[in-house]
């Protein structure tokens, strides 16, 4: 399991472990800072492992360039046999069908290396692209649902707010009109 997954799961039993907030099944009270250091060290991590996705990827010109270069000692092997075939006189016709064979075989079997080689790469690259695509996809939704719980906190605190402003406002109105009573009865 990588840091980022270990993270994802540190984050998910931190947020299990949270209590309700008062009078909700479903929202709950976070510390901030400790949500926040667990964000920025899943932040800190991935650019570690795309990093270590994209040398894997590129692991795939030397997997490709090994292949040709085997190809290559093949076809060179062909050949040699087949200059050598073709210097003996008595057996000339039986060098061309051998070496057009060999040549056949070792572009086959070069082809087939790199045709293999460029596979397993593409299974690799879109491998790690898929697997980056499920880290973003679980950071996305503890983002959005930290945002959720955030708003929700914010409206609640501003509800709140108005409501101690309104009494204030109350009492204020009800001090001004017995200020205004008792100057007309003095």
């Amino acid at each position: 399991m990588s840091r980022i997954e270990q993270l994802i799961v540190e984050i998910e039993e931190y947020i299990d472990g949270c209590k309700f907030q008062p009078l909700s099944n479903t929202k709950i009270l976070v510390n901030k800072e400790e949500l926040e250091e667990l964000l920025v060290e899943l932040r800190l991590r991935v650019p570690d492992e795309i990093k270590q996705y994209q040398k894997i990827i590129s692991n795939q010109e030397a997997i490709i360039s090994e292949a040709k270069t085997q190809a290559d000692a093949l076809i060179q092997e062909a050949t040699v046999q087949t200059n050598e075939l073709v210097n003996e006189h008595e057996i000339m016709q039986r060098a061309y069908s051998a070496a057009n064979q060999i040549v056949e075989d070792a572009n086959a079997q070069a082809q087939a290396i790199v045709d293999a080689a460029v596979n397993d790469a593409n299974n690799i690259r879109q491998g790690a692209i898929q697997y980056t695509d499920d880290i973003l996809r679980s950071l996305q939704t503890i983002i959005t649902h930290t945002m959720d719980e955030s708003q929700s906190r914010f409206e609640s605190f501003l509800s709140s707010l108005r409501s101690s402003y309104d009494i204030v406002a109350t009492n204020r109105n009800e001090l001004s009109g017995g200020q205004g009573q008792e100057a007309a009865n003095g």
